[in-house]
């Protein structure tokens, strides 16, 4: 699918969200990489085979200091 040069990474590849957006939707919250992935802004991710994979968004780095402090 991708037609860059160098090729951005496949949808296997681990790297496959450096690849280059090719249709964005912000105000639905998703984009379209061109390695065929969808891309949700809560880091959720549709492979182009159907697998869904789960946000997997990480506690951000000011938040840290919070994680179990109870």
């Amino acid at each position: 699918m991708c037609q860059h040069i160098p090729p951005c990474p496949s949808a296997d590849a681990f790297d496959h969200e450096a690849a280059r957006l090719v249709v964005s939707h912000p105000e639905q919250g998703w984009g379209l990489l061109c390695n065929g992935v969808v891309v949700f802004e809560d880091t959720g991710e549709l492979m182009p085979d159907g697998r869904s994979i789960p946000a997997h968004r990480g506690i951000p780095a000011h938040h840290s200091h919070c994680v179990g402090a109870a």
